[in-house]
């Protein structure tokens, strides 16, 4: 067990002891944060998926309460105090704003949709130390809410992709947020020391064991400090429907069903040359796209050989294209890269997520981290005053995307079940 599950632990205890929960003899569920190192925005393009999972999580220690009402609280979010409901009888999609608990009730609401035979309730106490925006702490949560909820129905599902599509559902349908299923994907299928490879065409899942390489490196977290909004009210939002509206004016003529369908150099011309001149915008976010894809491979080839500057270079000249042709970042989040980008040892950096404000990300030889953090810390609050006890910066390692342990209240007694 780390110092931060440890800590964690101590947080829910205290929450559950003030807050009258039972958690006692129960179970916790951890689920990681998630770092894509490609296709950012690919999801929702169709093109394949390569990330991994990090050490930064949601914890939720929870245990059967005998009844069909389910109670939680988040030690995140305490002005909400005990969100409590009938299981089944979770209010109407898009009804609940601006508060953690439309997660809970959105997944209620999606598995009692689905058929799910969903009635027994819970006690939970959560806590996370995921930073918003960027890292997909959403996706963990719903993903943490779904497998605890089917568990203790005694529910088993055994095709993943299955579960990937209920946290997707819940956040498309329940909250209103357009989100793709990248993150639900890397974290639910992380494996630790791995990178994991996504492939559209028919769901599958291959682990890529990072090649031996004389470059010890960290994924480093970014944290912006600011406050990204949902996506449904971002610009993340904004370019799907583009890319949408490209798709479908060129389907017919060009025989593609999403821009992950351009491929090769002679289509991508040919596109380009018919659209251009009225739709240069559109034209943009498939150059982002194509090259990512061409990137892709590279980056997949250099990750088997451990050639970690390499990855790192690809990721830049994808941040890069991001910032220029996709438009999807943001004044803080580029503050950061150009930050990073000063600091021999920092091999790539780029914006991570949905885009426009949150967290950026880098890949770092070890023996740059602290020069990296002592840059930020230096640079960042002169540029965003505002900002200055806001930011973070967050050294990662790759770890599971889904641990859990029975719980005793004593948390130096915690044994690691699976």
């Amino acid at each position: 067990m780390t110092e931060q599950d440890k800590f964690a632990i101590e947080k829910i205890i205290s929450a559950a002891e003030k807050n009258g929960l039972d958690v006692k003899t129960g179970k916790i569920r951890r689920t990681s944060s998630r770092f894509c190192l490609g296709v950012e925005h690919g999801d929702y393009n169709g093109t394949e998926l390569f990330g991994v999972g990090t050490d930064r999580f949601i914890w939720m220690a929870y245990k059967p309460n005998g009844t069909n009402k389910s109670r939680f609280f988040s030690v995140n979010f305490p002005e909400d105090g005990v969100v409590e409901f009938e299981t089944g009888k979770a209010p109407e999609p898009k009804s609940v704003h601006d508060s953690w608990a439309r997660f809970p009730l959105g997944v209620d609401y999606i598995l009692h949709r689905e058929g799910f035979n969903v009635s027994t309730g819970i006690d939970a106490v959560l806590f996370g130390n995921i930073p918003g925006g960027g890292m997909s702490r959403s996706a963990s949560l719903s993903l943490n809410l779904i497998l605890t909820i089917l568990e203790i129905n005694k529910i088993e599902m055994d095709d993943k992709n299955h579960i990937v599509d209920l946290a997707q559902m819940v956040e498309n349908d329940y909250i209103g947020s357009p989100c793709g299923i990248l993150d639900q994907t890397m974290i639910l299928f992380a494996k630790k020391g791995m990178g994991t490879h996504y492939n559209p065409a028919d769901r599958s899942i291959k682990y890529i064991l990072l090649g031996k390489s004389d470059e010890e490196f960290r994924i480093v977290s970014l944290d912006t400090g600011t406050v990204r909004p949902g996506l449904e009210k971002s610009t993340y939002k904004i370019r799907k429907e583009e890319c949408d509206e490209l798709v479908e004016l060129l389907k017919d003529e060009f025989e593609i069903s999403c821009l992950a369908d351009v491929k090769t150099q002679e289509l991508y011309d040919r596109i380009i040359a018919r659209v251009k001149t009225s739709n240069p915008d559109l034209c943009d976010r498939l150059d982002y796209i194509f090259h990512a894809q061409q990137r892709f491979y590279k980056m997949i080839a250099a990750w088997k050989t451990g050639d970690i500057a390499a990855v790192g270079k690809i990721f830049r000249t994808d941040g890069l294209s991001l910032r220029d042709k996709y438009k999807i970042s943001g004044p803080e989040l580029e503050t950061m890269c150009d930050i990073a980008r000063t600091v021999p040892g920092v091999f790539g950096e780029r914006m991570l997520g949905g885009g426009d404000k949150g967290a950026a990300g880098a890949i770092v030889r070890m023996t740059s981290v602290e020069k990296l953090k002592y840059a930020i810390e230096t640079a960042y609050p002169r540029s965003h005053p505002d900002l200055a006890d806001k930011f973070a910066v967050h050294s990662c390692k790759i770890v599971d995307g889904v641990k859990e342990w029975d719980m005793v209240w004593n948390p130096e007694s915690i044994i690691s079940n699976k």
